[in-house]
């Protein structure tokens, strides 16, 4: 069986979705390797959809691990801003709900929603959506791309390569676009985890695990060196740390580096001389008692004590110099090496994939071969969590989509 169409789209997800969603006049077919469309979007803020972000556009900037991808992204999101996102979702029976953290939500808190008024847009727009149909080979021959599943042959003028990451891959994001783009002559930044758990070596504060914290300053360390630093909530786990605040930095970790961690937002020197005072005028109470306003929970403190190899019933007229030293750098500098990071069954995005040396950026197609494109996750384009990912790919949909209505208009 051979079909012939004007673009075909590889990928039901939200990248190939609202690309689809944008040609309507255009015959477009969307080939899904899965038996339902969407899979890894139900999963997106644990199946509330955390849509979008409502930064500014310039903010955005700082929310992608990399200069380069950052500026790459730029015409992107000009082209479809948050604002224009969610436009097209109101426009459609949407209403949205911003928390104080800028995360954008719909007000139903279910992704089942989002996910409804994308295949609604496709059938309006007369999309045809195969599904379980994995896609085995990619090639161009002339003027059309040759795409072979185990069912037949597709032939378009347009190809959109939106078959995601190596992120979660039961969902169906196992790495095809990769390993479909490398078939079409493209460049590969090799795929890793991003937003990923960390895992500790020798962890000691695996009985704490639920316990979560705002606003606490990590710093990673390699060979003896600062190597990058985050700000953010925190989150400790069985295994080690979770939270926004590890998962935006997980990027530029690896295993065998350093983290130190404080939870407090005071400095080592005015925790320590906090201390001294407290202990001169409060020296008869216990020392866990001792560190009240700092903003550790005080499970936390009666570990952190204990690990400090400070007795339970030592008062603060008791502390040793010594001791109390040790104490305010487990709160103000906890150290934990990284054993390893969550692989992909676990991370929420990829880092890596189609090298953008070889994208154009203001139109997402390839410079290699004239009606290919590339949308979403498929792109060496990693952002932080807060809806900056999802943002990418539809803004990176929607500009290919425009360009690709130019060629076959």
């Amino acid at each position: 069986m051979t079909e012939e169409f004007d673009v075909v789209i590889i990928g039901a997800g939200p990248a190939g979705l609202f690309c689809a969603a944008n040609l309507a006049g255009l015959r477009v077919c969307i080939l899904e390797k899965m038996n339902l469309p969407g899979r890894k979007l139900l999963l997106s803020g644990s199946g509330q959809c955390n849509i979008t972000h409502a930064g500014s556009m310039g903010d955005y900037a700082l929310h992608f691990g990399d200069a380069s991808h950052a500026a790459f992204l730029k015409p992107a999101l000009r082209a479809l801003s948050n604002t224009d996102l969610l436009t097209f979702f109101e426009k459609r029976g949407m209403t949205f709900e911003t928390t104080d953290a800028g995360k954008v939500f719909p007000t139903t808190r279910s992704a089942d929603d989002v996910l409804d008024v994308l295949l609604d847009a496709c059938d309006a727009a007369g999309v045809e959506i195969l599904y379980e149909e994995r896609v085995e080979s990619v090639k161009k021959d002339g003027e059309r791309f040759v795409v072979s599943t185990a069912y037949g042959k597709y032939l378009a003028r347009c190809l959109v390569v939106a078959a995601g990451g190596s992120s979660y891959p039961k969902t169906g994001s196992s790495g095809d676009g990769v390993r479909l783009s490398e078939m079409l002559g493209h460049s590969i930044v090799e795929p890793k985890e991003a937003l990923t758990p960390v895992y500790a070596e020798n962890f000691r504060l695996a009985d704490l695990s639920g316990l979560s914290f705002e606003n606490v300053t990590l710093t990673i360390w390699r060979d003896g060196k600062k190597i990058g630093a985050n700000t953010n909530d925190l989150l400790i786990t069985r295994f080690g740390f979770s939270g926004p605040c590890v998962l935006d930095a997980s990027r530029a970790m690896q295993a065998g580096d350093v983290l130190k961690i404080s939870f407090t937002q005071l400095s080592a020197e005015a925790v320590d001389a906090l201390l001294v005072e407290r202990c001169r005028k409060e020296g008869g109470r216990l020392v866990s008692n001792l560190l009240y306003g700092l903003g550790v929970p005080d499970r936390l403190v009666k570990s952190l004590i204990e690990e400090a190899g400070i007795a339970e019933d030592t008062k603060g007229s008791q502390l040793s110099a010594v001791s109390r030293k040790a104490l305010v750098r487990l709160i103000t500098s906890y150290e934990v090496k990284i054993a390893h990071l969550g692989d992909f069954s676990i991370s929420m995005a990829t880092a890596g994939g189609v090298s953008l040396a070889e994208v154009n950026k203001k139109t997402c197609e390839s410079k290699l071969h004239p009606g290919l494109f590339f949308a979403g996750e498929v792109l060496d384009i990693d952002g932080d969590t807060g809806g900056y990912n999802l943002q990418a790919a539809f803004s990176t949909a929607y500009l290919a989509a425009q360009r690709i209505k130019a060629i076959c208009a």
